[in-house]
């Protein structure tokens, strides 16, 4: 998933990232092992996808050195820990990673009476299909695929559906994602079809209805997209509701929607990795993260939505009360969670819209 900074009130916090990170991204050989008398905990995450004051806040509360690592995709992630010789205590894969690193026996099962936070989680957002019980992961942020729109020159509320995209007054409007699993998926969505399908007649079908959109689309973008849509490149965009979210603290004539008629619900959960090293680090920072008052403060710098229901409480009412960030249950009960299809059935999303960038430039 895409990992952004959340707000312009929030510029500072991003200016001392560029700094916090520089500070934690110290590797050493000797991880788990003490360190001018600390220990160490070494986290394989997403970039800038913590607050940096939270690691320091960490580190000065239990003595532990904090080494932080990155990754940007959960492919990368997930083949750095199975090809071995690497020092990870913990790792932040997406919801259907998980369920590839738990088949790949890379992951160690949690010991929930270690873990004193649980009861701070939403229980909508705890055992999930990508991992019953929790039994390896604690939930660290969700989000949702939907639809930026500018309200210079399209009205609030005019855009509701993923089905509203293929009206023709949207000519060489809209930015779409490069991504074979969302796009394919919000075809999917707008057909009533799962964004988990495993039909090829449904397969073929999404791909033949994106063809029908291409004369709506501008581009087919990666990061750019956010710079494109706040400078007014575009007038639409299909994107993650993080990065929306950076979109809109860039130009506030920028709004984000949840299709009503479905899509996909993501979830980033921390897990243990068999390369652990100092696994009572390791609790101890799942304990930490998992309180109320430093997961808020994750949220607001991250951007994204927290699962842990006593920190929402928390976050001020112009986010925890905008469905653009936290939908409703209704809204929330038509999207679907990706599931770990197999390389078989990746491949043929992957084809289809292929062939859909491919034979419509």
């Amino acid at each position: 998933m895409k990992k952004i900074i959340w707000l312009t009130t929030i510029i500072l916090g991003a200016t001392l990232a560029l700094f916090g990170v520089n500070i934690f991204l110290e590797h050493t050989e000797n991880v788990g092992t003490k360190n001018n008398g600390r220990q160490e905990l070494t986290i394989y995450n997403w970039g800038d996808y913590i607050d940096p004051d939270l690691l320091k806040k960490f580190q000065k509360e239990t003595g532990y050195k904090v080494d932080y690592e990155t990754f940007d995709s959960n492919e990368a992630m997930f083949t750095k820990i199975q090809q071995g010789g690497t020092h990870y205590d913990l790792a932040v894969p997406s919801d259907y990673m998980i369920q590839k690193m738990k088949a790949a026996n890379l992951l160690l099962p949690l010991d929930h009476k270690k873990l004193t936070g649980l009861g701070n989680y939403d229980k909508k957002f705890m055992n999930q299909a990508f991992d019953k019980g929790n039994k390896y992961s604690v939930p660290y942020f969700w989000g949702t695929l939907g639809i930026v729109y500018n309200d210079k020159y399209i009205k609030p509320g005019e855009i509701k559906t993923w089905n509203d995209l293929w009206q023709p007054k949207y000519k060489k409007s809209i930015m779409l994602i490069d991504s074979s699993r969302d796009i394919m998926g919000m075809a999917l969505a707008s057909s009533g079809q799962s964004v988990n399908t495993k039909s090829i007649p449904e397969l073929a079908a999404a791909k033949g209805k994106l063809d029908t959109l291409m004369p709506n689309v501008k581009a087919i973008v990666a990061d750019e997209i956010k710079t494109y849509m706040a400078q007014e490149e575009a007038t639409l965009a299909v994107d993650y509701s993080g990065d929306a979210a950076e979109m809109i603290s860039e130009n506030k004539h920028l709004h984000y929607v949840v299709p009503s008629d479905g899509g996909n619900l993501w979830f980033d959960n921390i897990v243990m990795p068999k390369t652990v090293k100092n696994k009572k680090a390791a609790y101890a920072f799942l304990n930490f993260m998992s309180k109320p008052a430093n997961a808020k403060q994750n949220a607001i710098y991250v951007g994204y939505a927290t699962p842990n229901k006593k920190a929402v409480q928390q976050l001020p009412k112009a986010i925890k009360n905008n469905p653009s960030w936290y939908p409703d249950n209704k809204t929330l009960s038509k999207l679907e969670v990706y599931e770990d299809l197999g390389p078989n059935w990746v491949g043929k999303y992957n084809d289809y819209f292929l062939e859909f960038k491919m034979t419509n430039r």
